[in-house]
């Protein structure tokens, strides 16, 4: 690989993937210089909150783990001084790492800027080059060309026959349909309404919109404002969210699932 500038590489694992709120609890970082040397940076972060189980679940990072680490504070100037003058890589990069990055920064009261930086975000490129669609699933699935694409009635047999296969590879042996069902990864465990106008985070559901978005919680709210959310209670909002900011206000404050 050909450079005319240093490309850093970087991947953050974090507390959850809400950028103005989750916190960075691994930065991984390789710098390939342009006389083809390389540099890593690689350090735990203490998030200063409980890391959620579903995290530590699926990086391996406990409470335990990052226990001793530094705050994002204490490295912000490494981190910065590793990617500066750099161009950036990596996977999804540009709609999350780099953003929630440069909130962290912004927290940590350290400056940066990564507009003048070139990005080379993979998972862009890896999609604009492989197809993600039917066509691409029943090919990868069935080994079939999908021949009367369009058309509704084939179009469902064949998503029938991508499930068919998928029920065989990821089914664990099982031939129930409900074998798949663990792998529903809708916004449920995210957000509480599918509007995405209220947001489960650290335990806690917050406002996406209105004076109060990403601030405070529900709970705090009804404490210090309750009219705001009455005013919610008059608005054009579902049976569903209403019910629960009504029980809010009486003091029920919903769990996440």
């Amino acid at each position: 690989m050909k450079l005319i500038k240093p490309l850093v590489v970087l991947d953050l694992e974090t507390t959850g993937i809400w950028i103005e709120k989750d916190r960075i609890i691994e930065i991984g970082m390789i710098k390939l210089n342009v006389d083809g040397q390389q540099e890593t940076f690689n350090t735990k972060v203490n998030p200063g909150m409980p890391i959620p189980p579903v995290v530590t679940e699926l990086t391996g990072i406990s409470d335990l783990d990052v226990k001793d680490a530094p705050s994002f504070g204490a490295i912000a100037s490494r981190v910065k001084s590793f990617i500066e003058g750099a161009d950036i890589g990596g996977f999804n990069v540009e709609r999350f790492d780099l953003p929630l990055l440069a909130r962290e920064f912004l927290d940590a009261g350290v400056a940066f800027d990564y507009s003048s930086s070139t990005i080379y975000d993979a998972q862009k490129i890896y999609h604009v080059h492989e197809r993600r669609d039917l066509f691409a699933a029943f090919a990868f699935y069935c080994h079939q060309e999908l021949k009367s694409a369009h058309s509704a009635l084939a179009d469902s047999k064949a998503t029938l026959d991508i499930l068919q296969e998928q029920l065989k590879r990821y089914g664990n042996s099982r031939e129930d349909i409900e074998a798949l069902k663990e792998f529903d990864y809708k916004q449920s465990s995210e957000f509480f309404d599918h509007e995405r106008k209220f947001r489960w985070w650290n335990g806690e559901l917050y406002m996406t919109f209105g004076k109060y978005a990403k601030k405070e919680s529900l709970k705090v709210i009804a404490k210090k404002d309750p009219h705001y959310l009455e005013w919610v209670l008059d608005r054009d909002f579902s049976d569903e969210v209403k019910s629960m900011i009504q029980g809010v206000l009486n003091g029920e404050h919903p769990k996440q699932v």
